[in-house]
């Protein structure tokens, strides 16, 4: 039996990747192992996003490697470079990294297992077969029966809705890498969710590159950005939220990556009407100055993300809305950043991270004059970080004394609405609830991003000061 231990790097999406790839493993026979030591294969699903996620990714393949050198008994041992990376340079990475012994693109992780067999058959002496099994267009698209091993805690689960981007960001290079915008069906992330939940799932987070653009591919005559959206004409978010409002169970509905673009009074009106879906929305807007947004291509102006902002605040009472920012970018002036912290100061988001903008190869932005040096990117971004600290400590002190419904994590942790998985603060109770499941605590305190609870109900303990000795 051949053993195959994975190692998932980059976001959630790339996760789902690795799920897949384990699922379809272990379909073929195959044993997945946790310690790279023990395996005859070795697979790292690499990120490409940005230059910091790049460098982890070869870090990640070079230790593999060298760790393959060290071990007498498994110096045999293959080392499989997949996802992000492996598809964005499928020419240059053969020749780079020698020590490889496959690439795998997007639309091949369905096929690890042959894949795996023909890098032995390979060895057996078939030399016609290639070293690269990389497509130049990624079309793949899981559906729900698609097999997959979850690597998430049990309650709670990414449910890949759509995948590739049709936006023309003049930052980014997944466009380029995961290719053209395809929703899946209503019917097949339903039926996804349906099995989830029957599992045991609590929490259903949404991903896609653009999830507010889901389904809106499949429409005959694709509307205006700005034009709101009639589910009538086909699959689009907001039928796909009464579906799973439907399905019976307690649990949570995610919306993670949502363009503003794309955001409609409608879809306001649907959240606010299916109380499983989370009071929380994850929203980049990446700048607010009209001449960032503009040389980004956002499809967005500083006025309408604005009034978007308010509808969304006034439509949905109690949403918590997540954003990130980028700094740096080419052109910024010192005036941006300022109308961008002042938009900040204002807005007073609940969750806010930012980036540090990063001059990726084969971007439009890449090429642009007036690159922003390193040392000014981090100053800005200390800037804008110390500036969400402090309304991070406001939004928390906000919550103090009030009752919230938490999902537990771990002993003594868990997350509310306004907190998705990995990305967010954290409710500290110290207290044994029941792991993977709903509770009831009230806000004691906080630090920073981060709130202290005590079970709904249960007093802080008193402590009396003993008298001194006679």
């Amino acid at each position: 039996m051949i053993k195959v231990s994975l190692i998932s790097l980059g976001c959630a999406k790339n996760l789902v990747d690795s799920e897949i790839m384990v699922g379809h493993l272990l379909q073929a026979g195959m044993q997945v192992v946790p310690e790279a030591a023990q395996a005859d294969v070795v697979i790292v699903n690499t990120c490409s996003f940005i230059d910091s996620s790049k460098e982890e990714s070869i870090n990640h393949i070079l230790e593999a490697h060298e760790q393959r050198g060290l071990r007498k008994r498994r110096r045999e041992q293959k080392l499989i470079v997949a996802g992000c990376m492996a598809q964005r340079f499928a020419k240059e990475l053969p020749g780079t990294l020698p020590e490889v012994d496959a690439f795998i693109g997007l639309d091949q992780i369905t096929r690890v297992a042959p894949i795996i067999e023909e890098i032995y058959a390979r060895e057996r002496g078939r030399k016609d077969v290639p070293a690269s099994f990389v497509t130049p267009r990624s079309t793949y698209i899981p559906d729900y029966d698609t097999p997959r091993f979850r690597l998430t805690p049990r309650h709670f689960a990414y449910v890949k809705i759509a995948e590739g981007c049709n936006h023309p960001c003049t930052f980014c290079i997944i466009p380029q890498i995961r290719g053209r915008h395809r929703s899946r069906t209503v019917d097949s992330v339903v039926a996804e969710a349906r099995g989830l939940v029957a599992e045991g799932v609590k929490e259903l987070n949404l991903i896609s590159q653009d999830t507010t653009f889901f389904g809106m591919d499949t429409w005959e005559q694709r509307p205006n950005p700005r034009t709101p959206v009639d589910s009538s004409r086909g699959a689009a978010l907001t039928s796909l939220l009464r579906q799973l409002q439907a399905i019976a169970g307690d649990f949570w509905i995610r919306l993670l990556y949502t363009h503003p673009a794309h955001w409609s009074d409608e879809l306001i009106r649907t959240i606010a009407e299916c109380p499983k879906v989370a009071r929380y929305v994850d929203m980049p807007l990446q700048h607010i100055s009209d001449r960032m947004l503009d040389v980004m291509q956002r499809e967005t102006d500083g006025k309408y993300i604005r009034d978007l902002v308010r509808r969304i605040r006034a439509g949905i009472p109690g949403i918590a809305l997540r954003t990130t920012f980028i700094v740096g970018f080419p052109g910024e002036t010192e005036a941006d950043v300022e109308e961008l912290c002042a938009f900040i100061r204002e807005t007073q988001f609940e969750r806010l991270g930012v980036f540090r903008y990063s001059q990726e190869e084969g971007t439009r932005a890449a090429k642009l004059p007036d690159q922003v040096s390193a040392k000014e990117k981090e100053r800005r971004w200390h800037r804008v970080m110390a500036l969400q600290r402090e309304i991070a400590v406001t939004v928390s002190r906000r919550h103090v004394g009030r009752t919230l419904k938490v999902l537990v994590e771990e002993p003594g942790v868990a997350r509310g609405e306004a907190d998705a998985p990995d990305i967010d603060g954290r409710v500290y109770v110290p207290h044994a609830l029941p792991v993977g499941a709903f509770a009831a605590v009230r806000i004691t305190g906080h630090h920073d991003y981060d709130l202290l609870a005590l079970p709904a109900g249960e007093q802080p303990a008193l402590f009396k000061v003993a008298k001194p000795a006679q």
